[in-house]
């Protein structure tokens, strides 16, 4: 096995064996990437041979590029892989020295629990559970997991159910259910990007900037502070798969970047709420480079597109690539309009969106400098998709018609 180097943070954390290992941290600390690096650890070793690995994130289409690509990478970090074998088409890996699996679920709906409920592995015994955003799952899907351990286990081995996440709310039912609940069987261990000795200069550099514009922001997502309960925009979204489901319209929302990112969402719209389906976000790209990742992601030309009016000549730019862009017209008090709208409305966001995520879970009102009190005017740093959606809702919200896609086009993504 290769010399890796793990992050000498995480070493109780790695050779705890309690039931509950609750990794709780700010974005940037390590804590998915030496988890996955643990648990290949462990899976190649002989004197786990027969244990088995059931990975878990709300929406099961986020696994492919992030927690199946985090175990892909740690193997090769590691200079395994010519005893694991890599499925991509299934979601499943094995390794062919110990005959360990490791199984990739969702937990999202009805269907995706009942897998859950009756996921099995070829050979062995599932002994190890690894829920990867677990601020996105419900308490009662962690129990139907937490279940899903039990029996007689061989000499040496034990079973463990492991949570990564950010704090991203106090009220949130991990912070009661976990991270205060002290017991013997749970292990609790908080990190920052400040412990994660790979970081890079660039990266704490952002934090730092973080801290001045966006304070509350930098408690969770750099300091992994439990966040306020109060000052969240939008507390009416759900992350979840909708590959499979059928909308009434159609529409594009396009936020313009360089330095900031830019952005294209595909929004679907169905008996008034609000899907978000796919996204393109891209930093530092010329608008051209941008059509042409457009172009990748597959996003209908015939979409209605609605745009950031500030760049009419990016607009152009896309009109001539053959979309149907037009700009937002800006009106007093917009943004909040918008963002008025949206909350009277479900939100229901594509596991794959991850930048969309992080976004509107983060997005916060501002605070009055002298009260410390919330103000009616959102705090506007990290919110290119957030601009990318109240754009993609104009014709919505003005009563403007949109074109229906029909069967065919449904199949292109």
């Amino acid at each position: 096995m290769a010399n890796a180097q793990f992050n000498a943070v995480f070493k109780e954390a790695n050779e705890t064996r309690k039931r509950y290992r609750v990794l709780m941290g700010g974005a940037g600390s390590g804590k998915s990437v030496n988890t996955a690096m643990d648990y290949i650890t462990k899976l190649s070793d002989p004197k786990y041979k027969g244990c088995s690995l059931l990975v878990v994130r709300a929406a099961e289409a986020s696994h492919l590029n992030s927690t199946f690509a985090e175990l892909s990478r740690a193997i090769i970090r590691l200079g395994l892989e010519s005893v694991w074998t890599i499925k991509t088409s299934s979601m499943q890996m094995e390794n062919r020295f110990t005959g360990n699996y490791i199984l990739f679920r969702g937990c999202n709906d009805l269907r995706a629990l009942e897998r859950l409920k009756s996921v099995t592995v070829p050979s062995g015994k599932l002994c190890w559970i690894w829920v990867e955003e677990a601020n996105e799952i419900k308490a009662n899907d962690f129990e139907i997991l937490d279940d899903r351990l039990r029996g007689k286990l061989p000499d040496g081995f034990f079973f463990q159910i492991t949570t990564t996440f950010n704090p991203v709310s106090a009220s949130h039912w991990l912070k009661s259910r976990l991270w205060d609940y002290d017991d013997k069987n749970t292990f609790r261990h908080k990190s920052t990007y400040l412990d994660n000795r790979f970081i890079d200069d660039e990266y704490r550099e952002r934090m730092e900037r973080r801290k001045t514009v966006d304070p509350a922001g930098y408690q969770i997502y750099a300091l992994g502070n439990w966040g306020e309960i109060g000052g969240v925009i939008f507390t009416n979204i759900e992350i979840c798969d909708l590959y499979e489901k059928r909308f009434d319209s159609f529409s594009l929302g396009v936020d313009f970047g360089f330095n900031h990112a830019s952005v294209c969402l595909l929004v679907a719209h169905y008996d008034g709420d609000i899907y978000i389906l796919r996204e393109v976000y891209a930093k530092g790209k010329t608008n051209a480079e941008f059509i042409d990742l457009l172009d990748r992601a597959k996003i209908p030309r015939h979409v209605l597109m609605f745009c950031d009016s500030a760049e009419p000549d990016r607009i152009k730019e896309l009109r001539q690539a053959g979309y149907k862009a037009y700009p937002v017209k800006k009106e007093p008090n917009s943004v909040m309009r918008q963002i008025e709208w949206l909350q009277q409305r479900k939100i229901y966001i594509d596991g794959d969106c991850t930048n969309m995520k992080r976004e509107i879970q983060s997005y916060r009102y501002k605070k009055d400098n002298r009260t410390g009190e919330n103000i009616d005017e959102p705090l506007e740093y990290d919110d290119d998709c957030i601009a990318a959606l109240r754009y993609s809702i104009e014709s919505q919200r003005k009563l403007v018609a949109l074109k229906s896609m029909n069967k065919s086009v449904l199949g292109i993504w």
